[in-house]
């Protein structure tokens, strides 16, 4: 297997986990701040790598695999971190809302990939978007700290929730394209 730019910097968002980590858990000023520029970094190579993908037609299976995999782990780890922080009933209920979702969208895709029906659950643009307040939420609340009198927690906090709202919309919106081959009607 051959690496390319766009795995590289997949391999790199993956890399940036276990350092995600360590940052956001040092006893030191401006840990926080450094874990949402860490964050933010990894969601910028999210960005940049699938566009680079397109954009050199440098797309591979092994890519394809390993880029929303590194971006559910990525997530999922700031997800749990912030809770363990902030046990609060939103965060919660958000981070729970979205990694449950998560979990099933990846078995019912995989399911639609062995039987032949991958395509009828592929990425939306639903999904994109709920991506994007995805990373902007969760970098406000790895950020932390008030911008003034804004409270970038509270306002990453609302965003999470909005991610949520989007989360379960996306997964509806799989489910309903994926309903006749779950009822085992294959015919349109």
């Amino acid at each position: 297997m051959k690496l390319n730019i766009p795995t590289m910097l997949t391999l790199f968002r993956i890399i940036l986990i276990p350092v995600l980590i360590v940052i956001f858990y040092l006893p030191v000023p401006g840990a926080r701040t450094a874990a949402a520029v860490i964050f933010m970094l990894a969601a910028l190579s999210d960005w940049l790598d699938g566009y680079l993908a397109r954009k050199l037609a440098m797309t591979s299976p092994f890519g394809a695999f390993l880029d929303p995999v590194a971006d559910k782990l990525m997530i999922t780890t700031a997800l749990i971190m912030l809770l363990q922080q902030d046990p609060s009933f939103l965060l919660m209920l958000s981070t729970v809302v979205i990694v449950g979702r998560e979990i099933a969208i990846s078995a019912l895709r995989e399911w639609m990939a062995e039987i032949g029906e991958r395509g009828s659950v592929a990425v939306s643009w639903i999904g994109k978007v709920k991506t994007v307040a995805q990373m902007t939420a969760v970098t406000l609340l790895l950020y932390e700290a008030p911008v003034g009198p804004i409270s970038t927690y509270s306002i990453g906090l609302l965003i999470l929730c909005i991610a949520a709202i989007l989360t379960l919309w996306s997964m509806m919106r799989y489910l309903i394209a994926a309903w006749p081959t779950l009822k085992g009607r294959t015919d349109n």
